[in-house]
């Protein structure tokens, strides 16, 4: 293939968190970006999310460290504008098993093991520390409106086929969830992991979020927000039902309030359902085989938010510097 002029004129699939963040940083680098999706932003599955930074059915690599570490900083540094809906928040992640996987902690600057005295009945251990907690419809409008300040154009329609787009492109970064491996066609290891999840007004002032993954009753977690408590969860692979499903949102709410009792009094505002498109691997790379330049970002599972901007700072990196090894 033949080297590519620059600047690129580059076509990103899918308006979610990793398609913004995507577009932000090609713009950013004096690239032409046009996003097309189907939904717009505050549609897509990333709107659901809780949001915080903690990997969460997504790969657990030396790769995966580098996208990482890259997001808590810009989170980190996102942080300081209040308009952004970035917030650093405390809390704690239960263990409930003695090969439990703190890989997320050495990220953290102030993580570490919590005093037994502290720990809920069941638990083994925990491991505490702040981390970005993300107001999502806050978050990425604000995203969309950074993306539009450095020209990035948007478009709502459904792309069928990658070829659709030959003409007005010299690039296309396919970072649409589910979709991406579908319009590629050479991928079947995509698959969705359903989630559902409450919202609740936080009546009670709560700050510190609470992840319990393995808790008898089902996954759980609990993350304030401001102004409101995203209450998981489920963890269901390969359902693809979107409808909420009431016994399963009583449960999640019975083990919330079993962890933290201050919520049994908080007002629910909203039930939601979405489907994270996982991958027993990331698939950030140069897709070989095609007409055209396509770079392959999707597969993060529920770790969309968490490996964001690594991800988008990765597809920059494979756009300008072709020859650098890709990681599928």
């Amino acid at each position: 293939m033949p080297e590519l002029p620059s600047p690129l004129n580059v076509t990103v699939i899918g308006s979610g968190v990793i398609g913004l963040s995507t577009a932000h940083e090609l713009a950013s680098h004096g690239h032409k970006v046009r996003v097309i999706s189907d939904q717009e932003p505050l549609q897509t599955v990333s709107a659901i999310a809780a949001a915080i930074w903690f990997p969460y059915h997504s790969e657990n690599s030396p790769a995966a460290d580098v996208l990482l570490a890259r997001t808590l900083a810009r989170f980190k540094a996102l942080s300081l504008i209040p308009e952004t809906g970035v917030d650093l928040r405390f809390g704690m992640d239960i263990e409930r098993r003695a090969d439990a996987d703190r890989s997320w902690a050495k990220h953290v600057a102030d993580s570490e093991v919590v005093d037994a005295a502290l720990l809920p009945e069941g638990a083994l251990s925990a491991t505490s520390g702040t981390v970005p907690v993300i107001t999502m419809p806050t978050y990425l409008s604000w995203l969309q409106d950074q993306c539009q300040r450095h020209g990035v154009e948007f478009e709502q329609r459904t792309v069928n086929a990658i070829g659709d787009l030959r003409a007005g492109a010299d690039a296309v970064v396919l970072a649409g969830g589910m979709r991406s491996a579908e319009l590629l066609g050479d991928d079947h290891s995509v698959y969705p992991i359903r989630g559902q999840v409450i919202r609740l007004a936080n009546s009670a002032g709560l700050r510190n979020w609470l992840s319990d993954d393995d808790h008898p009753g089902g996954v759980c977690y609990i993350i304030p927000r401001r102004d409101d408590i995203i209450v998981g969860g489920t963890d269901a692979a390969h359902d693809t039902n979107l409808e909420v499903d009431a016994q399963t949102a009583s449960e999640m709410l019975a083990r919330a309030i079993s962890l933290v009792p201050q919520l049994a009094g908080c007002e629910v505002l909203e039930h939601k359902v979405g489907l994270r498109p996982a991958r027993e691997t990331i698939r950030l790379e140069r897709v070989s085989g095609q007409d055209m330049t396509v770079i392959a970002a999707y597969g993060h599972g529920g770790g969309g938010v968490t490996l964001s901007w690594g991800t988008a700072q990765r597809v920059v990196e494979l756009l300008d510097a072709p020859a650098q090894a890709t990681h599928q």
